[in-house]
C-alpha cells in the first residue's frame, strides 16, 4: 500500500512510499481509508514536538484520524462487520492514517454518521474529541457560563464553538474580521479581531478559556479568567498536573525527571495561574469510540456541522502540509485517499 512517511524528525515533508499492509490484532479492525484530515498534531509529530510523551520508530507514517470501510475484523470484534463505514482517531502509539489502510483497535472507531460524506466524517474525530473533552470532561460547562475559544475559525474552533453553544454557554472567540460571519453562523456571541483588538481589554470575569494558541496568548488568557475558572490548552506545554495523571500506551507513569521538567518549563504559567486563582490544564486528547458515537448523534440530528476548508488528493500531501502550516485554513483540510467510494 501507499503511505506518507518521514524517516527523521524535522523532515521537510512526508514522502509517499510503498509499505506492507498492516496486520491486525484480535481486537482490531483493518480499515481501507477513504479520507483523512490534517491536524496541527501532525506537524508537531513530524518536527519531534511530542518526543517527551511519545516514542516513535522510524520510518513513521503520519496521520491521526480518518474515515473508511472495514475490510478485515479481528477474532474478538463483535460490534462491526466487513463493509461497515466507520470513522475514528487511532491510538497515539499506532498513528498512520495518511495511508491506504490502517489497523486500529475497534474501541476507538465508531459507525460513520449516516448523513455525512467520507470527507466530512474524516474532519471530525480529532477536533470533535478534543473539543468535547475540553468543554465537557474538563470544564463541564453549564448553561449561561462564559467561555473564550481562541482561533474560532480554525479546525478546532469551528467545532468547539458549536459544542459550547450546545451546552448553553456564552461564547467569545478570536479570529480575523473576514471570518466574523463564519464564527457567528456557528453560534459565537462575540467575535474579536485578533489583528486589531486586544481580547484582554475587552473580556473579563470569564469562567473558561479554551486555548489553541499557546505562548504569550496562553499567558494572557489568565488575565480574563475569574477565580475558580479553568484555562484548558492544547498548544501550551504539559504541566505538573498533567504529568501526575498521564499514562503511556503501556499504562506506565512518567518518570520523575520528566515531571520536574514539565514543572520547570511551565513556570511562566504558574504565577498567572496562582494570581488569577484559576486552574491550568494541558489537554492531550484520548481516542474514544464511545464519545465518537455521541458526536455522531449530534452530527446526524443537525446539532453539529463539519466545516471543511478544502479537499486535497493524497498524492498532493505536500500541498496540504504547506497550507496547514500557513494557519489560514477555515475549518479542516482533508486528504482524499481514494475515489473508489464516490
Amino acid at each position: 500500500m501507499k503511505a506518507a512517511q518521514i524517516t527523521h524528525y524535522k523532515q521537510e515533508m512526508p514522502v509517499i512510499t510503498d509499505v506492507e499492509i498492516p496486520t491486525i490484532k484480535s481486537t482490531d479492525v483493518l480499515v481501507k481509508i477513504v479520507a483523512a484530515s490534517i491536524n496541527p498534531i501532525d506537524l508537531k509529530t513530524k518536527d519531534g514536538g511530542l518526543k517527551m510523551l511519545l516514542k516513535y520508530k522510524m520510518p513513521l507514517t503520519l496521520g491521526s484520524d480518518f474515515s473508511g470501510i472495514i475490510v478485515q475484523i479481528g477474532s474478538e470484534v463483535t460490534d462491526y462487520k466487513i463493509g461497515d463505514a466507520v470513522y475514528g482517531r487511532v491510538e497515539k502509539n499506532r498513528i498512520g492514517t495518511f495511508a491506504e489502510y490502517i489497523a486500529t483497535s475497534a474501541s476507538v472507531v465508531a459507525p460513520m454518521p449516516k448523513n455525512l460524506t467520507f470527507e466530512e466524517a474524516a474532519s471530525i474525530p480529532l477536533v470533535g474529541l478534543t473539543s468535547y473533552q475540553a468543554l465537557h470532561d474538563i470544564m463541564n460547562i453549564q448553561s449561561g457560563e462564559k467561555v473564550l475559544i481562541q482561533a474560532g475559525s480554525g479546525g478546532i474552533g469551528t467545532i468547539a464553538i458549536q459544542i459550547a453553544k450546545m451546552f448553553g454557554a456564552y461564547v467569545a472567540t478570536t479570529t480575523s474580521r473576514k471570518n466574523f460571519e463564519l464564527v457567528k453562523s456557528l453560534g459565537a456571541d462575540l467575535a474579536i479581531d485578533y489583528k486589531t483588538e486586544d481580547f484582554t481589554q475587552i473580556l473579563s470575569d470569564y469562567d473558561y478559556v479554551f486555548d489553541t494558541q499557546g505562548g504569550k496568548i496562553l499567558e494572557n488568557d489568565f488575565k480574563i479568567i475569574k477565580p475558580g475558572g479553568k484555562v484548558v490548552s492544547i498548544s501550551g506545554l504539559p504541566n505538573e498536573r498533567f504529568a501526575d495523571d498521564y499514562r503511556d500506551a503501556d499504562g506506565k507513569k512518567l518518570p520523575q525527571w520528566k515531571k520536574y521538567a514539565f514543572k520547570f518549563v511551565t513556570k511562566n504559567l504558574t504565577k498567572p495561574e496562582h494570581e488569577s486563582k484559576a486552574e491550568y490544564y494541558f489537554l492531550f486528547m484520548r481516542p474514544d469510540g464511545e464519545q465518537l458515537r455521541t458526536l455522531a448523534t449530534l452530527l446526524e440530528n443537525g446539532t453539529l456541522h463539519p466545516i471543511i476548508d478544502r479537499i486535497i488528493p493524497f498524492q498532493n500531501i505536500d500541498q496540504a502540509f504547506e497550507y496547514s502550516k500557513s494557519g489560514r485554513a477555515k475549518g479542516k483540510i482533508i486528504l482524499k485517499m481514494t475515489n473508489e467510494f464516490d
